[in-house]
C-alpha cells in the first residue's frame, strides 16, 4: 500500500543523513519535497500542511542544525510527526460495555461491510472467545443478507434469521434482543450501503443508531479510494457519529493516503486494517510499526506476530529437535518454504526487517521472488518419499522425470539442491555449538553489546521503537560480527534473529539468500 511513498521517503530522508551539516535551505528542500510527496500520495492538503508546518518548527532549531548528526534527527522528527499524524497508539475495538456489546458498521456499497463484519465475528470468536451475533440490515439487497448468513456458516459465527418484510430498524431492534435472549456477548450491525452519500441513507443510519444504542460504530472505507473516503469520513461522523475507521484492500497498490489522512481529519482512530480476503485476514492497525514501515524501519513485532500466527507450534518444536541433531531434508525444506509463503512470502517478510525494504527490488531482479519459492515447493512435490529424505540419491534419470513432473528443467533442481546442501551444513555447524546453537549464541552477545537484552535469547526486543541512531548502531554491530546484509542476520546465512527465543522453534531453518549484494 504505501511502496511509492516509502521509497520517495527514503530517498529524500537518505539526502539528508548522507550530509555532515544541514541548514535552514537544505531542509527547507527536503521539506518541499517530502510535502509533494505526500500531496501525490493522495494525503488530504490541510494534512499536508499541517504535518510540514510541524516537522519544520522542530528541524530549524539550533540544536538539530548543529547536532553530530542532523540528518538522523529530521528523520526522527519525521517519524514522530508521522505516527502523531496516524493516531500515536493503536486503538483497539472497545468491548468494555454490558453485554450484549452493539457494534454498528456503516460505509458505502462496495467498501467490504459485509465481508470485514464476518471478518470481525471471526476474530472475536477465534481470538477473544466470545460469543459473537451477526445481522444484515441490507433489505434493498437480498444478496447481501445471503452472504453474511453464508460467511456465518463458514466460520461458524451465529446469524440472525431472515423474516421477510421487516424495515432496518425493526431488525436491529430483533437483534438486540435475540442476542439478550440467546446470551451472546456481541452483536454485529451489518447497515445497507449507497453508491454515494444520500439523505435518506443518513436518517436511517441515525434511526438505527437510536433503536440500538450502539457501543461502537465502525466505518469501513476502500483505502484505494483516496481523497474520497475521507470525504465519506468526514459527512459519517458529522452525521452518525463515528468511534472508528475500518480501511480495507490495505494489500492493495493505492497510494495510503486515505489511511495518512482519515485519523487526522476526523480525530477518530483508525481501529482496524483488512490486509487480503481471508476471514483472518485482518489486523489491528498500529500507528508507530505502519511510520516504521514508511520510511523503512521495518517492523519485527508485526513478524514476530505473524509468525506466532502462521507456525505450527509442535511441527516447529519437531524441527527444532531435528535441527539440533543436525538433521534437514527435503521434507523440512519444503515445510520452511511453505510457512514463508504463509507469512506474505518473502516479500512480505523482507518489508518487516529494518532496513530490508530497499533490497526487494535487488531480490526480484536476481529472480528471488515468491514464484520461485512456488518452483521449489513443486519440484519436491514431485519427488519419491526415498528421495526427499535421502536428496544424494538424485542421479540424472530421476531428475529427469521429476523436471517433467513439475514442470522445471535439471538446472532448477540442481539450484535447490544446492540450497538444501548450504542449509544441511549450516544446520550441522548450528548444531554442533551446544544447547542453543551458534546464531543464538552470536546474537545473545551482540544483543549485550547494544543492551537489548533478550535478542536471541529471552524474546525479541521493541526495534521498532529505536531511534535511527540506535538502528545504525545496530546494523554496525551486526556487520562487525560477519552478519549480513544490510545489518540483518540470518539472510545468506539461515534464520531470523531471535525468533527461536521468542519461543517461535523452526524459524531459523528459513532458507538463506546467498549472493545478495550488501546494502549501498
Amino acid at each position: 500500500m504505501f511502496e511509492s511513498l516509502q521509497d520517495r521517503l527514503g530517498s529524500i530522508l537518505n539526502g539528508l543523513t548522507g550530509r555532515g551539516a544541514l541548514s535552514e535551505a537544505d531542509v527547507s528542500a527536503a521539506l518541499r519535497e517530502v510535502r509533494r510527496a505526500l500531496l501525490e500520495a493522495d494525503v488530504a492538503l490541510d494534512v499536508v500542511r499541517s504535518f510540514t508546518e510541524k516537522v519544520r518548527e522542530k528541524a530549524v532549531g539550533t540544536e538539530i542544525l548543529k547536532s553530530i548528526k542532523p540528518g538522523q534527527m529530521v528523520v526522527k522528527i519525521v517519524h514522530d510527526e508521522l505516527v502523531d499524524m496516524l493516531g500515536s497508539e493503536g486503538v483497539p475495538i472497545d468491548l468494555n460495555a454490558p453485554a450484549p456489546v452493539v457494534i454498528m458498521m456503516v460505509g458505502l456499497q462496495g467498501s467490504g461491510k459485509t465481508t470485514t463484519t464476518g471478518k470481525i465475528a471471526n476474530r472475536m470468536k477465534t481470538r477473544d472467545k466470545k460469543k459473537v451475533l451477526m445481522a444484515s440490515l441490507d433489505t434493498r439487497r437480498p444478496a447481501a443478507q445471503e452472504q453474511l448468513r453464508q460467511l456465518g456458516v463458514q466460520t461458524g459465527v451465529d446469524t440472525l434469521p431472515i423474516i421477510a418484510g421487516q424495515s432496518p430498524t425493526d431488525i436491529a431492534a430483533r437483534a438486540v434482543q435475540a442476542a439478550k435472549l440467546g446470551g451472546h456477548d456481541i452483536v454485529i450491525l451489518d447497515t445497507a450501503g449507497r453508491t454515494h452519500i444520500d439523505e435518506p441513507l443518513m436518517i436511517e443510519m441515525a434511526e438505527i443508531k437510536r433503536k440500538s444504542n450502539p457501543h461502537e460504530i465502525l466505518l469501513v472505507a476502500d483505502a484505494l479510494t483516496g481523497q474520497d473516503a475521507v470525504n465519506l469520513a468526514r459527512n459519517f461522523d458529522e452525521r452518525v457519529g463515528i468511534t472508528g475507521l475500518v480501511l480495507t484492500r490495505m494489500d492493495g497498490d493505492g497510494r495510503g493516503g486515505a489511511a495518512l489522512s482519515m485519523r487526522a481529519v476526523t480525530g477518530k482512530p483508525i481501529k482496524l486494517i483488512g490486509v487480503g480476503e481471508k476471514m483472518g485476514e485482518l489486523e489491528e492497525f498500529h500507528p508507530r510499526r505502519v511510520a516504521d514501515r514508511i520510511l523503512g524501519m521495518g517492523d519485527i513485532i508485526s513478524l514476530v506476530e505473524k509468525a506466532a500466527e502462521n507456525i505450527d507450534a509442535e511441527k516447529a518444536a519437531a524441527m527444532a529437535a531435528k535441527m539440533a541433531k543436525g538433521k534437514f531434508d527435503l521434507n523440512d525444506l519444503a515445510d520452511q518454504l511453505a510457512q514463508m509463503q504463509k507469512m506474505g512470502g518473502m516479500g512480505g517478510i523482507m518489508g518487516l526487517m529494518p532496513g530490508m525494504a530497499g533490497m526487494k527490488d535487488k531480490m526480484a531482479s536476481a529472480g528471488l521472488d515468491d514464484k520461485l519459492f512456488g518452483r521449489q515447493i513443486a519440484i519436491i512435490s514431485s519427488m519419491t518419499k526415498a528421495e526427499r529424505a535421502n536428496p544424494d540419491m538424485l542421479k540424472h534419470s530421476r531428475k529427469k522425470r521429476i523436471a517433467a513432473g513439475s514442470g522445471t528443467d535439471a538446472a532448477d533442481i540442481n539450484k535447490l539442491l544446492k540450497m538444501h546442501r548450504q542449509m544441511a551444513d549450516m544446520m550441522k555447524m548450528m548444531g554442533g555449538k551446544g544447547k542453543g546453537g551458534m546464531m543464538k549464541q552470536m546474537m545473545g552477545g551482540l544483543a549485550s553489546k547494544m543492551g537489548l537484552g533478550g535478542l536471541g535469547g529471552g524474546g525479541m526486543p521493541d526495534l521498532s521503537n529505536l531511534d535511527p541512531k540506535q538502528l545504525e548502531a545496530l546494523q554496525k554491530q551486526a556487520e562487525a560480527a560477519g552478519l549480513k546484509p544490510g545489518g540483518m542476520p540470518g539472510l545468506g546465512g539461515g534464520g531470523l534473529p531471535g525468533l527461536g527465543g521468542a519461543k517461535l522453534p523452526g524459524l531459523g531453518g528459513f532458507p538463506g539468500l546467498p549472493g545478495l549484494p550488501k546494502k549501498k
